[in-house]
């Protein structure tokens, strides 16, 4: 079996795929300029006990985190200043997951950010270590400090891998004989819905075609989940069975969550016979990284290159929602990388009667 990493560019954002025999196995989104902060060593300050919680609120450089006594806010006190690394990312609301249970020294001094935590490349280099990584933008490349595995390549994504990673971000996956998923984020969950379609033709009776079809389904299921980094409560009901049947299909979808680095526990079937499984919330799930300001703006960013790239004479601006706008201002590297990628500045303007989200290009008048 033969495993590449494949960094796909644009302005201010990377596709990484994990290939293992032409078929994508991992997936992310990396986005230098905002990065999710896990793994980001911190100098933090004590500001609020929580005994309810079983934690302590820590400033941090730019938010607050939570560190959980199980992690060493046991016995520490208001004002205490200690060394502190991000293990989850902020969620909503609620900002970081911390722990100071770290060999590094706690420093005197305000908050601040003492060092980042290692890129999504180097965290999937390690994870396969003896993966060749294909890079298509050099000055990219020479960033990472990954010695000779790294190679710049015109392009890294076939059209079978390219297909395979937008179908990630469409709610129905369509399966080999008529079998299709349903998947919905909600704020409290994931629910995954099995669609027989017309797979169950055949021999035999109902009840053993419908065991058949969600055993032989489960391998994609489990496949979803981890390349699109689905966390927290998941639910999955499966295609027909009652839910004292259903019961009997637990260790195949055991083993096909066996592979998941993360580890999904699968906890059982509810009454209603809703497979549960919880997984293991660090970075920021797919449909999150994929809606909102800034994926908005970093696809207005993609447009202009592809505008800029039949046409060197052309550079267009984007009129965005004030919210777009923001967005790209706030990220460090997308317009920057933009004008490396280009040699030509870009105007954004802002306008308020968009809808939110919402960009167009146009003739730069200037």
């Amino acid at each position: 079996m033969t495993v590449s990493i494949r960094v796909a560019t644009s302005p201010g954002e990377a596709q990484i795929a994990v290939v293992e025999d032409n078929r994508l196995i991992d997936y992310t989104l990396w986005r230098p300029g905002a990065p999710d902060g896990v793994g980001d060593l911190h100098r933090g300050r004590v500001i609020a006990l929580v005994p309810a919680m079983a934690g302590a609120f820590v400033a941090l450089a730019d938010a607050e985190g939570f560190l959980p006594d199980s992690e060493g806010a046991k016995g520490l006190t208001v004002g205490t200043i200690l060394a502190v690394r991000i293990t989850r990312a902020a969620q909503g609301t609620k900002g970081p997951r911390l722990t100071a249970r770290l060999d590094e020294p706690a420093s005197s001094g305000p908050p601040a950010l003492l060092r980042r935590g290692p890129d999504p490349v180097t965290r999937l280099a390690a994870r396969f270590p003896g993966a060749p990584i294909l890079v298509d933008d050099a000055g990219v490349a020479a960033g990472l400090r990954l010695g000779d595995r790294v190679s710049v390549v015109p392009s890294v994504l076939d059209e079978d891998i390219a297909e395979a990673i937008d179908a990630l971000s469409r709610p129905v996956v369509e399966l080999p004989g008529g079998a299709s998923l349903s998947i919905w984020p909600t704020p409290a969950l994931v629910a995954i819905d099995v669609d027989a379609g017309g797979t169950l033709s055949g021999s035999g009776g109902a009840r053993q075609r419908h065991e058949a079809l969600n055993r032989a389904i489960l391998p994609a299921l489990a496949e979803q989940i981890r390349l699109r980094n689905l966390s927290g409560g998941i639910v999955v009901d499966l295609a027909g069975l009652s839910p004292r049947k259903r019961a009997g299909l637990a260790p195949d979808l055991m083993a096909a969550l066996a592979r998941d680095p993360l580890h999904p526990k699968f906890l059982g079937f509810t009454a209603l016979g809703l497979a549960e499984i919880v997984r293991s919330r660090v970075h920021p799930p797919l449909h999150e990284l994929l809606s909102g300001p800034l994926a908005a703006g970093l696809a207005a960013l993609r447009a202009v290159m592809g505008e800029y790239s039949r046409d060197l004479r052309a550079m267009p601006a984007v009129r965005a929602h004030p919210a777009v706008v923001s967005a790209l201002q706030a990220d460090s590297a997308a317009l920057p990388d933009l004008v490396r990628r280009t040699g030509r500045m870009i105007t954004v303007r802002s306008d308020p009667s968009l809808p939110a989200t919402a960009w167009v290009l146009e003739k730069d008048h200037g």
